[in-house]
């Protein structure tokens, strides 16, 4: 899959643009965030596959499973307290989402109905109110996963969570103050068989520039903003590049792909933005996102945007010096013509 998209400009305004850059340079020379690839834990209570009979600690971080449309299967989910005290939750399943800013991996609060692998999921009747853990303890929960029939293929991730029922803060939302609660949740990964694609694109490139008042002095700054979108049925591990490029081809930046750390899920929209410190004070650069996968060696797709760097007081200053000028030189045209001597009429002549 290779995809690419090409801002359009007229050339007749991007030559003339190359003009006055040129003349320029001469001259002034409520989502609960999950952990890292490890068993969901906060240091004083986690949530992860419970171990296998007669095993202190489980070799699982996460739930992988696999069934087909209309099958149902079973695990369990084990809850440690690692605290001097009882604690108390409410044990729920979910959906995961990406952020939409930066692109964190999040399962969606208990308020949130799930519409996908989190309704699945029906958690064990000690699950149904509220699930007490003594102090240094632990409590199994049985929960099962019936995949529905008309389960579309590919993957399907949500996770199961443990929410505190102590309030351990409040925060002040507008006019409201609302208790704050602490989460933990264990992710869920789940695949339907079928025809599974990779999909992703590169969308929305963006630049913004904040520049010195006075050119040249300091560097000027632009950060490059960009959506990645999850168009297949298949989670990815998304890696991206940046480059820019200046007038007459001249390389203006050019960062290698790199892996974004980062999980996106089928069907999500992320945006992520790339600092740039030292980005050009005059010139017309054309930035290009080029994203992919390591899993995927054919799953490519880039898209650029054009801008234009232009330090605004140079500018002012020679349009001011032109206006200057311009208008000294119709001033001494006007002096030079005042002071010329009135033609003299010649004499009349008689016969």
């Amino acid at each position: 899959m290779r995809t690419r998209s090409r801002s359009r400009t007229r050339r007749r305004t991007r030559t003339l643009l190359y003009g006055l850059l040129l003349g320029l340079l001469l001259g002034g020379a409520g989502l609960l965030p999950a952990t890292a690839a490890r068993a969901a834990d906060n240091g004083t209570w986690g949530v992860f596959p419970t171990p296998a009979a007669g095993a202190a600690m489980t070799d699982r971080a996460y739930f992988f499973h696999q069934g087909t449309a209309g099958s149902t299967l079973s695990d369990s989910v084990t809850i440690v307290n690692s605290s001097d005290k009882e604690l108390t939750f409410q044990v729920f399943a979910t959906d995961a989402v990406n952020t939409p800013a930066g692109g964190a991996f999040a399962l969606l609060p208990v308020e949130t109905r799930p519409k996908d692998v989190g309704a699945w999921i029906t958690l064990g009747p000690q699950a149904a109110n509220t699930v007490t853990v003594p102090a240094e303890g632990r409590k199994d929960i049985p929960f099962t996963v019936k995949v529905p029939a008309d389960a579309t293929p590919g993957d399907h991730v949500g996770g199961i969570v443990a929410l505190g029922t102590a309030v351990e803060g409040v925060q002040q939302e507008g006019k409201v103050q609302v208790g704050v609660k602490r989460s933990v949740g264990a992710r869920l990964y789940f695949r339907v068989p079928g025809p599974v694609t990779p999909g992703l694109s590169v969308e929305d490139v963006r630049v913004s520039r904040a520049a010195p008042l006075l050119p040249w002095v300091k560097n000027a700054r632009a950060t490059i903003t960009y959506a990645l979108v999850n168009r297949g049925n298949m989670v990815i591990e998304p890696k991206a590049a940046v480059s820019a490029e200046g007038l007459f081809g001249r390389d203006v930046l050019n960062r290698p792909a790199r892996e974004l750390k980062l999980t996106l899920l089928p069907g999500q929209r992320i945006e992520l933005t790339e600092p740039w410190p030292d980005a050009p004070q005059s010139d017309w650069v054309t930035v290009k996102v080029t994203a992919g996968a390591a899993a995927h060696p054919d799953l490519v797709s880039e898209s650029e945007t054009d801008f234009v760097a232009v330090p605004w007081p140079a500018v002012g200053l020679l349009l001011l010096l032109a206006g200057a000028g311009a208008t000294a030189w119709i001033l001494r045209r006007r002096r030079a013509a005042s002071e010329q001597p009135e033609p003299v009429p010649p004499l009349a002549r008689t016969h």
